[in-house]
């Protein structure tokens, strides 16, 4: 923040000296016509400023959500495959490793999606995937089937914990900090400047700016509604793991 102020006040500081020796250097008239060029440039520049923020905060969160809402379809479609690759395990670890699947799936939908909304996760989910994959890697095989079994499974579970991981950063993600700040800065500039400018609509000249007003003000809203994967309009949906779910139900009966 001290760095934001500080390129704030030194471009205030070129203007100011830039007026000063201009106003001493040279001679011209004084502008003070609202269509003049003074107010035609600062105003062409706030909105294009104003633009340039707006498109940052929209893309940024559209563009967190879609990678977030991808890793999910990853990370299930791992659980779908390591539930599928248990089946070759010895004794009872197949029924012992798809049970454990199942209540993380379970528990990632029910007790953990909730919390991703509030920007965090719940470490049980992460303990409970780190056991199971421990279970695995202590479990005594023979033969290579049951090895190859094993190694797939291990491999699967290996890519849920790194699709978990990335799932964890999706949910802690938020825009630049000071962006949704400098969104609302602009476009609060950007609505007053007409006035600022000199000025003083009347009648239906006001109507326009009263359109734009609320449009930015809906606008701006949504750069904050949108700032969290998933939370808001654009929110991440726990469907692939209930699809992986299903997939277990489905699974199970064929066996």
């Amino acid at each position: 923040m001290v760095a934001y102020t500080l390129s704030i006040l030194a471009a205030v500081g070129v203007l100011l000296l830039t007026a000063l020796v201009f106003r001493r250097v040279t001679r011209a008239g004084e502008d003070r016509d609202p269509n003049g060029p003074t107010a035609a440039h600062a105003g062409a520049m706030l909105s294009a400023m104003f633009l340039l923020v707006f498109a940052i905060a929209i893309i940024v969160p559209w563009t967190t959500a879609d990678a977030a809402r991808q890793n999910t379809h990853t990370e299930s479609q791992a659980a779908i495959d390591a539930f599928w690759a248990a089946d070759s395990l010895p004794g009872e670890a197949p029924q012992q490793v798809r049970t454990a699947l199942r209540e993380y799936v379970t528990f990632v939908v029910r007790d953990e999606w909730p919390l991703m909304a509030q920007g965090r996760m719940d470490p049980v989910g992460a303990a409970r995937l780190d056991e199971l994959r421990g279970r695995v890697t202590d479990l005594k095989v023979s033969g290579e089937v049951e090895q190859d079994a094993k190694d797939n499974v291990l491999d699967y579970l290996g890519a849920i914990s790194t699709a978990r991981s990335q799932r964890s950063s999706d949910a802690a993600a938020a825009p630049p900090e000071g962006l949704l700040f400098l969104t609302v800065l602009t476009g609060v500039v950007v609505i007053i400047f007409p006035f600022l400018a000199g000025a003083r609509p009347r009648g239906l000249a006001i109507l326009p700016l009263v359109a734009m007003a609320g449009l930015l003000g809906f606008g701006t809203y949504v750069t904050w509604d949108i700032s969290h994967a998933f939370a808001g309009p654009l929110a991440v949906k726990p469907g692939a793991f209930q699809e992986a779910l299903q997939e277990f139900a489905r699974v199970a009966g064929r066996v």
